[in-house]
């Protein structure tokens, strides 16, 4: 009995916690140890895809052979794209590699399109220009030395081919300052590409805070580009290292001291904004193969609106039919079966905004699905029980028998159904099969809960209802 009242607290407080995440766009438990605080603080929304909310699609392809296309490299590009995209702000994003040199992007909510297809058609070669003394001002476009061929001796001005360095974090021990000015470059002056982004550990490079406010920027260097950069660094004090995005000048930092352990510090007049943009920049802006857009479509919320609308429809209805089919044929333990549920229902949704589970028409589907399998442990548990009360078997008895005696069909048909779900989900990575790939985590979600809600949920109201009912004298409220 103590333990069934343990269980009872827990499930109490679990179906709580479900409702309160569920009838909430965020959740914040405010810290009762110190005033003003929260202890738990996260906005948790329901996320929906590309399919049900609307937003961008787009698909991109390699700016060169396709057959020449390292699928390698092509996959690395992808990478790199989902992550600068999510630096921007846009969630739920699915990259799917289609062919051998295409990627199938979609964002959905966006409502910045424009700046999302330009993030993605930089092509992302990021360099640290040598400027000399004479800086040219942040946005000019420029030539380098980068994947040029060395001048013959005695010529100048193509300089020398771009080292490959490429980052163990250390401490950083120098720092630079932005020093933008107002002088143009000169026409056709070619200039000395000293590193690229390759050298640059993406892990290490972060937007902090320094001891008078100012926003600056960490990085660190890859094990070996540290004595290259420390050599340029010792020589070159006071002289300007410029940071080159594709050919365009985004900042213009002055060496003010060597940096000889690999790692520094970019300071300027940065706002966070602006601090955060260069720190996305220099993380993810090398691309193993540069790409273009070759398509675009916008896709509206309208259709997304009346699938949602019809899905919960459906998932109401199918609810609804599930609780009177067990109420009026297994009639009291179908009751407590249908509290189940319920709780069951909870649970499952509040799995979803927490995770996040990303819901697509197939995801709803899946979950809708899931309704029908979490009573199916029931009726097993169910039917038992009913054999066990016709053998004469006392309640509390039979609740036990009827579950121990169902337990390895429950086991062996979720486990059936999970490892369907796996295979489903692996093979939803593939371009053209994501549809799947929804349905199967909704799927498996459901299936998982409903284990917990079939042996834990459902028994413990069970032992908690009937152990004090005598059968013999109510055996028509177990439809018998």
């Amino acid at each position: 009995m103590r333990r069934q009242n343990l269980w009872l607290l827990i499930i109490f407080v679990l179906v709580a916690f479900s409702l309160y995440v569920d009838l909430s766009t965020r959740i914040a438990i405010p810290n009762p140890l110190q005033r003003g605080t929260m202890l738990l603080y996260r906005e948790v929304p329901i996320h929906l895809g590309l399919d049900l909310r609307g937003g961008l699609q787009a698909v991109l392809q390699a700016d060169a052979d396709c057959a020449q296309v390292n699928p390698s490299d092509l996959q690395v590009t992808r990478q790199i794209l989902e992550r600068r995209a999510n630096a921007l702000g846009v969630s739920e994003i699915t990259m799917q590699i289609a062919g051998n040199c295409r990627i199938v992007a979609e964002f959905p909510g966006v409502d910045n399109p424009d700046q999302i297809v330009a993030a993605l058609q930089q092509t992302g070669r990021l360099e640290f220009v040598d400027m000399g003394t004479t800086p040219v001002p942040e946005g000019t476009l420029i030539q380098t030395d980068y994947g040029r061929e060395p001048a013959p001796q005695g010529q100048s001005g193509e300089g020398t081919p771009m080292p490959t360095p490429t980052v163990e974090a250390t401490p950083p021990s120098a720092s630079v300052e932005t020093t933008p000015t107002s002088e143009p470059a000169a026409a056709g002056e070619v200039y000395h590409t000293v590193l690229t982004g390759a050298a640059l550990e993406p892990s290490r490079i972060l937007v902090r805070q320094d001891q008078v406010g100012k926003f600056v920027i960490e990085f660190a260097l890859k094990p070996d580009a540290k004595d290259l950069f420390a050599e340029y660094t010792s020589t070159h004090i006071g002289q300007v290292l410029a940071i080159v995005l594709d050919g365009r000048v985004i900042s213009t930092p002055v060496i003010q001291s060597a940096i000889t352990d690999g790692a520094g510090v970019i300071t300027g007049n940065f706002t966070e904004e602006s601090a955060n943009a260069l720190a996305i920049q220099l993380r993810y802006g090398a691309l193993p193969i540069p790409v273009k857009i070759v398509q675009t479509q916008t896709i509206g919320p309208t259709l997304g609106e009346e699938s949602v609308r019809k899905s919960v429809l459906a998932g109401v209805i199918g609810i609804v039919t599930v609780i009177l089919f067990m109420a009026l044929y297994y009639r009291l333990p179908g009751i407590l079966a249908d509290l189940a549920l319920l709780g069951y229902a909870a649970i499952s949704l509040m799995l979803f905004k927490l995770i996040p589970v990303v819901l697509t028409l197939p995801g709803i589907a899946g979950f809708i699905l899931s309704i029908g399998m979490a009573v199916d442990a029931n009726v097993l548990i169910f039917e038992r029980l009913k054999e066990e009360l016709r053998a004469g078997r006392g309640l509390r008895q039979a609740i036990d028998l009827g579950w121990s005696r169902a337990w390895p069909s429950i086991r062996d048909s979720n486990i059936s159904t999970l490892i369907t779900c796996a295979i489903l989900f692996t093979f939803g990575s593939t371009f053209g099969a994501s549809i799947v790939k929804g349905f199967s985590v909704t799927l498996a979600l459901g299936v998982l809960v409903s284990l917990f809600t079939a042996i834990i949920v459902t028994r413990t109201f069970l032992h908690l209802v009937l152990d004090n009912i005598k059968f013999a004298e109510h055996p028509r409220w177990f439809g018998l």
